[in-house]
C-alpha cells in the first residue's frame, strides 16, 4: 500500500500529528519528491474528512521542520527528498524551537566569549603585521610551528615542523590528505559507520570509497586483510579513537594489527582524531606507532571551540613535498587571524584550561544522559560529545527520525554515516554539546518518551 496520499478516514488523534507523520513518511519514502506541490488546504481537508484547520496545523509543523516550504501566493512544496544527499545535522534554516541533538560540537559558555574578547582586544593592540598582511604560507605561519608541536604532544605525538601543516579545520586536513594519499580511481576503505563527509569528499575526488566491518573497537582487521587481499588498497581511514557514530576506541593491540596489515599491503593510513586529547587514557595514536605511511589530523574545533577552524595535518616524510601543494592548491594556507589567536592560547595556557573545563563539561552531560536514558542499550566514551542509540526493531530509523523531529527534537539518523547495509546499525547518534543543559536533558526525555513507545503507522492496514 502506498503511503500517499492518504484514504480518508485512515489518521489517527490528534488528526495533524497523524497527517504530519504521514507527509514525511512519503517524502523519506521517495513518495513526494523534491519541489512537489501539497494540495491547499481546504482540498486536502475535503479529500481527508478534517478541518482546514488541521490541514493547517500539519503543514505548520511540516514547515518548521524543514521538511515543507511555503511560498507566499505559490503554494506549499516539499523541501527535501530521501534521494538527495542528507548532512546528519540540522541546517541552519530550521533552527529555531527544534532541540538540536543533531549537531556535534562542543559545549560552549560565557568563558569561551570572554577569552576571545580578550584576545580580540590584545590583538589590537599587539597585532602582527604578518597576521594581516602577508600573503606567503611559510612567512605568516612558520612562527606557530613551535605551538603547534606543543599542542599535538598533549596528543601523544611528537612532530618534526616539516611534516606538519596548519588548515583551516580537519575538513581541509582531509581532503589534502586524501588527495596526497590516492588517484582518482584508487581505492579507500573505512569503518562501515563512519564520517558522514568522506562518502561525498571521496565522490567528489573521483575516489572509490568501499566499508568495512566493525565492533566495539573499531574496523575488524580480519575485513581489512579481505580486502586488501581481494584487490589493492590505496589507503584506509581510521577514526580510532571515540569518534566514530558508535562510540568507540581501538586498543593498542588493535592498532598495532592494523598497522602490520597496512604495512603488509603497503597501504597508506589516514587517522582523523578530531577531538584531540579530550579522551582521557587515550592509547598511542596510529602516527606514533607507524610514522612513516600515517597521514594525521586532529583541530582545535571540536575540543576548544567551534569557531575556532585551526587544525593540523602531519604527513609522512615522503609525502611532505606533494601535502604542501596540494594544500597550497585548494586552501592556500589557514587563515592567520585565527592561527595567532589558536596559538597564543597554546603558548598561555588558556587552550589547555578550556580543554580542561569541556571535559569536564561533557563527563557531566554524559552522567546526565545515562540517568535519563538508564536501561536502554546505549554506546559512549567518556568525555564524549555523542552517544549512539540504537533501535529496536519497532522503531525503522526513518520513523523514529521523524517522529522525533515532530516532536520537537533532531537527531542524526545512523544511515547518514553508512557504508554498507544500513540495517546492520539501525540507530540515531545523540549529541551532547550543541545545547544548553536544560533543553539537552528536555530533548533527551522526548527521546526516551519515544524510544519505549509503541510506534503507530501513520496509516492503518487496509
Amino acid at each position: 500500500m502506498t503511503i500517499w496520499p492518504p484514504r480518508r478516514g485512515l489518521l489517527r488523534r490528534p488528526a495533524y500529528r497523524s497527517l504530519a507523520e504521514t507527509v514525511t513518511r512519503a517524502v523519506e519514502a521517495g513518495e513526494l519528491k523534491t519541489g512537489d506541490r501539497m494540495p491547499t488546504h481546504r482540498d486536502l481537508a475535503y479529500d481527508l474528512g478534517v478541518s482546514v484547520q488541521t490541514v493547517s496545523r500539519a503543514y505548520d509543523e511540516l514547515i518548521r521542520a524543514g521538511v515543507l516550504v511555503g511560498e507566499v501566493g505559490r503554494g506549499t512544496y516539499v523541501r527535501a527528498t530521501a534521494s538527495e544527499p542528507r548532512t546528519p545535522y540540522l541546517p541552519e534554516r530550521q533552527y529555531g524551537s527544534i532541540i538540536d541533538l543533531s549537531l556535534l560540537k562542543p559545549v560552549f559558555a560565557p568563558l569561551h566569549e570572554a577569552a576571545m574578547r580578550q584576545s580580540l582586544e590584545r590583538l589590537s593592540q599587539d597585532l602582527p603585521m604578518t597576521t594581516i598582511a602577508s600573503f606567503r604560507p611559510s612567512a605568516a605561519l612558520r612562527k606557530y610551528n613551535d605551538a603547534a608541536v606543543e599542542w599535538l604532544a598533549l596528543c601523544g605525538l611528537t612532530v618534526a615542523p616539516p611534516s606538519l601543516l596548519l588548515t583551516n579545520g580537519n575538513t581541509a586536513a582531509m581532503t589534502t590528505a586524501l588527495m596526497t594519499a590516492a588517484n582518482p580511481g584508487d581505492l579507500i576503505v573505512a569503518e562501515e559507520l563512519g564520517h558522514h563527509t568522506l562518502r561525498p569528499l571521496t565522490s567528489y575526488l573521483g575516489m572509490r570509497l568501499r566499508g568495512l566491518p566493525i565492533d566495539a573497537e573499531g574496523i575488524e582487521p580480519e575485513g581489512f586483510e579481505r580486502a586488501c587481499l581481494r584487490e589493492p588498497v590505496k589507503a584506509i581511514h581510521l577514526m580510532p579513537t571515540g569518534l566514530a557514530p558508535k562510540p568507540a576506541t581501538m586498543g593498542t593491540q588493535r592498532r598495532q594489527a592494523i598497522i602490520d596489515i597496512a604495512r603488509r599491503h603497503d597501504v597508506l593510513i589516514i587517522e582523523n582524531d578530531a577531538w584531540g586529547p579530550i579522551h582521557p587514557d587515550r592509547p598511542p595514536p596510529i602516527a606514533a606507532l607507524a610514522p612513516e605511511r600515517t597521514f594525521y589530523f586532529t583541530s582545535l574545533t571540536k575540543c576548544i571551540m567551534p569557531g575556532l577552524r585551526v587544525g593540523f595535518l602531519v604527513v609522512p616524510e615522503t609525502h611532505e613535498s606533494s601535502a604542501a601543494n596540494r594544500h597550497l592548491v585548494t586552501n592556500w594556507m589557514a587563515t592567520p587571524l585565527m592561527a595567532e589567536i589558536a596559538m597564543r592560547w597554546i603558548a598561555d595556557g588558556t587552550a589547555e584550561r578550556l580543554l580542561t573545563w569541556q571535559k569536564s563539561a561533557l563527563a557531566e552531560r554524559n552522567a546526565a544522559t545515562a540517568r535519563i536514558l538508564g536501561g536502554l542499550d546505549l554506546l559512549s566514551s567518556p568525555n564524549g560529545m555523542h552517544v549512539w542509540l540504537p533501535l529496536p526493531d519497532a522503531w525503522p530509523e526513518e520513523d523514529f527520525f521523524a517522529h522525533a523531529r515532530l516532536h520537537g527534537v533532531a537527531v542524526a539518523p545512523g544511515s547518514s554515516f553508512c557504508l554498507a547495509d544500513p540495517k546492520r546499525h539501525a540507530g540515531v547518534r545523540l549529541c551532547l554539546g550543541g545545547e544548553s543543559g536544560e533543553r539537552l536533558e528536555l530533548g533527551l526525555q522526548i527521546v526516551r518518551r519515544l524510544i519505549r513507545s509503541r510506534p503507530e503507522p501513520a496509516l492503518l492496514a487496509i
